[in-house]
């Protein structure tokens, strides 16, 4: 402990232990934190709360039989948080200096330091880039299958993509949809031969290729998407109760650059269990984890990390002595 706990919240710039980004990672992280009595500043990020606060209602996590809407469970996550004494703070992470402890961390409007660090900035799904996206995101346009297939029982869905991912999520689809079709702006696809084969074979699926979406329509919700031929320009409407975007994931590490080591898709590297490659300072949720992606696996890891954070200084406190 740092004996920093004892000042004021409003002056206090040196904490135990920061975090960056908010979230499911993020809060549970700060749960464990503050219940462990160091002195503990989540630093939320542009969307506090994370993808979460842009779904609708989320049926997937433990302990809500009947479904919760997502911006309400971060909002009780924030609150638990502070309960037992965790500062959030609404602003972004401009730079940090992880090169000497402690360490730095810059915001838009202030700096603080910190013994121990754990970075929960999440990965950002890869957006079409057209109008309407945004529009109807949550009205039918989802990043996740695995979080929303259930809401489309009966629906024609649409899938963007043509990896593993868009693959995989085709496939799930077809246990909830009454088709399933996948837009691909190639003649081929980059997923591996097993689940290509499973996706060719499966009645279910048709593909279209050589197409790209170029809007979406509907009144409440998506009710038809358009998709344009790349090759001949033509443009014709498909009938559709839900759009599933799978091209990919952006992990938000462009601070770390320099700082801790990235994989080459930019997902932070963790060298045993939440240690990232600065001893000190901590990884946690999906800026690493580019496999499961689930509100719960986050949560999971910031227990994790926030545990691994109070033993790593528990240690540094015994050698200082």
């Amino acid at each position: 402990m740092s004996g920093e706990q004892s000042q004021s919240s409003s002056n206090q710039k040196h904490y135990d232990v920061v975090i960056i980004g908010s979230g499911p990672a993020g809060y549970t992280a700060g749960v464990y934190t503050s219940r462990a009595r160091l002195s503990t500043l989540i630093i939320s990020g542009t969307l506090p709360g994370g993808q979460l606060m842009t779904t609708s209602e989320v049926e997937n996590y433990p302990g809500f039989p009947t479904g919760i809407f997502g911006p309400e469970l971060m909002m009780n996550m924030r609150q638990q948080a502070e309960r037992f004494g965790g500062k959030v703070v609404d602003d972004e992470v401009t730079k940090v200096d992880f090169k000497k402890r402690p360490f730095t961390i810059t915001t838009h409007s202030e700096t603080y330091s910190a013994e121990a660090v754990i970075v929960c900035t999440g990965a950002s799904p890869r957006k079409l880039g057209i109008p309407a996206e945004q529009q109807f995101s949550g009205r039918g346009v989802s990043y996740c299958a695995t979080c929303d297939g259930p809401f489309f029982k009966d629906e024609d869905i649409v899938v963007v993509g043509g990896g593993d991912t868009a693959i995989e999520e085709a496939t799930f689809l077809t246990k909830f949809g009454k088709s399933v079709k996948i837009v691909h702006r190639r003649e081929s696809l980059r997923a591996s031969k097993i689940l290509q084969d499973k996706a060719l074979e499966n009645p279910k699926i048709e593909f279209l290729w050589n197409n790209v979406v170029s809007d979406i329509k509907g009144d409440k919700k998506v009710a038809t998407v358009l998709v344009k031929d790349i090759n001949s320009g033509i443009e014709k409407s498909i009938t559709a109760g839900g759009l599933f975007v799978a091209i990919g994931h952006e992990p938000n590490t462009a601070i770390f650059q320099g700082q801790l080591r990235l994989d080459d898709k930019g997902y932070v590297v963790l060298k045993d269990h939440t240690r990232t490659s600065v001893e000190g300072v901590f990884a946690a949720g999906d800026v690493h984890d580019h496999r499961y992606r689930q509100a719960v696996t986050a949560a999971g890891f910031g227990c994790m990390a926030a545990i691994d954070v109070e033993r790593w200084l528990s240690e540094q406190k015994t050698t200082k002595n």
